[in-house]
């Protein structure tokens, strides 16, 4: 039997294709430049894996409302705790001929989970024992422990073609298997992208080209955008938002993002063991202020958890350390803590969304309670030298985290004793953690991360802060649903009418 909304969208394309060019070219501003072409080899989304989204397929698609959606998966099922099987695309090839089949599935997953030769993301798929390729659009992935959250990991999961990859570096090269394909890539200013002519999905590019444009500078970006240079840009200061929407070129919003910003404490240095302490910084700080007074209302203040509502595992019943200063200084004193020495206050510069005002913030009111700090501002690469290779985080630092999955077993694990990003060692937090990722059952791993999320509160290893905004500026030219994830696609856009 024919399959007649195939047949139909088979329909319209060839119309689509046989009629005028495509409406535009667009131009996406970034932060900075992308540091690899290898998707395995970076786990940036806002960076790195948004340029190459547009050139890599993935299994799934994230939308901006956050659904996760068939790609080059069709369909996807868990067929017990320990198994996932997929069903593909039939016929879908890279653009030099290569399959995109069951076979060249297994072999990306096999690089990523090679122990002798680790990439930037293998840590995502750790629990992964191996793939039973069915067929040749059929496929189970099999798992060493349940991992309810793999579908949504996949969803960031690129995938390259196995015969390129063995005679190119795929950090200098790509071979397009998506929508677009990169014609010219001049490091460290921009890379310009076409749409891919073999592309195999019912949906092709909807632009003549796309250019993604390093500009690190705030003003600079928001200069481009209102001189019709640019065509999206981010991280707006909320107090240029309205500026931006009121210009004739140009609009502006903010949405959630799922990244919430807390103020990190190193509970492996004294005075930050002390748990009275840690609750006192969390009464000294004045959340609703921040929000209105820095982000114009735009950010929305964290209920005593590091995880937002569109989080699976997010607890709404938790409500925020209230803005106390005379408890903070009971507290302070019932701690005993010496406040006569200032405190390091680590501040990786142009990195959150107004970072800077907010760690001056946050400093004085930790001075109106007595605990004196120094910040010392560094660049964020040196930031996560300090976090990540050395583990010698300053006592205090400006930190905001997310998770692409969107779930607690990420964001949370970040937390999880013995990782390497968490600085504290709770051992009934860990216990929820274990018992979260233990099953499948949705309502079992719902009350785990509630309790985790109670002890988190209580414990407070952070100060809860902000969920940051997700502000953008955008052209007239084109129509665009902001979203909180920090994909930045051009297939999130549409020409305008």
């Amino acid at each position: 039997m024919t399959n007649l909304p195939r047949l139909l969208a088979s329909t319209a394309l060839a119309a689509a294709l046989a009629g005028p060019a495509l409406a535009a070219d667009i131009t996406i501003a970034q932060t900075s430049a992308v540091n690899t072409l290898d998707p395995h080899g970076s786990a940036s989304v806002g960076l790195d894996l948004s340029v190459l989204s547009h050139i890599y397929p993935t299994l799934i698609l994230r939308e901006p409302n956050y659904d996760l959606v068939p790609s080059l998966a069709t369909s996807w099922e868990a067929v017990d705790d320990l198994t996932w099987k997929f069903t593909l695309t039939e016929g879908a090839k890279f653009a030099n001929g290569e399959p995109l089949d069951s076979d060249t599935v297994a072999w990306n997953i096999a690089r990523v989970t090679d122990a002798d030769n680790p990439m930037r993301i293998s840590s995502w798929f750790s629990q992964i024992e191996g793939v039973n390729v069915i067929s040749p659009t059929e496929f189970e992935i099999k798992t060493s422990s349940p991992y309810p959250a793999l579908p949504a990991q996949l969803s960031m999961f690129m995938l390259l073609p196995p015969e390129w990859a063995s005679e190119h570096d795929p950090v200098t090269e790509t071979m397009s298997g998506f929508k677009y394909t990169i014609t010219e890539n001049v490091p460290g200013d921009h890379i310009t992208m076409v749409p891919n002519a073999d592309y195999w999905g019912d949906a092709p590019a909807q632009f003549d080209s796309v250019t993604f444009r390093v500009i690190p500078e705030t003003a600079s970006r928001i200069a481009a955008l209102m001189a019709g240079e640019v065509d999206l840009i981010n991280k707006v200061p909320a107090s240029e938002l309205s500026r931006i929407d009121e210009s004739p070129v140009a609009t502006a919003g903010a949405v959630d993002s799922t990244r919430s910003v807390f103020i990190k404490f190193n509970t492996e240095k004294a005075p930050l063991d002390n748990k009275l302490f840690r609750q006192a910084l969390n009464y000294a700080v004045d959340k609703e202020l921040i929000a209105d007074a820095l982000f114009d209302g735009r950010a929305t203040v964290s209920n005593c958890q590091v995880m937002t509502p569109d989080y699976f595992g997010y607890n709404p019943e938790l409500e925020a350390y209230p803005y106390d200063p005379e408890k903070a200084k009971e507290l302070l004193a019932e701690s005993g803590v010496d406040l006569s020495q200032p405190i390091e206050f680590e501040l990786p510069s142009a990195t959150y969304l107004q970072g800077e005002e907010v760690t001056q913030a946050v400093a004085q009111m930790f001075g109106d309670v007595g605990v004196q700090t120094e910040i010392q501002a560094m660049e964020f690469g040196a930031y996560l030298d300090k976090y990540r290779k050395a583990h010698d985080l300053g006592r205090f630092s400006l930190l905001g985290q997310a998770w692409a999955t969107i779930d607690a077993d990420g964001l949370l694990t970040l937390f999880k004793p013995g990782n390497q990003y968490s600085y504290w060692n709770d051992e009934a937090f860990d216990a929820q953690l274990v018992a979260g990722i233990a099953t499948t059952d949705e309502a079992e791993r719902e009350a785990a991360y509630k309790k985790a999320t109670e002890i988190m509160c209580e414990e407070a290893p952070v100060v809860f802060l902000y969920a940051q905004p997700a502000t953008y500026g955008v052209s007239t030219k084109v129509t665009y649903q902001g979203r909180g994830d920090d994909w930045l696609r051009a297939f999130d856009m549409t020409p305008a009418e």
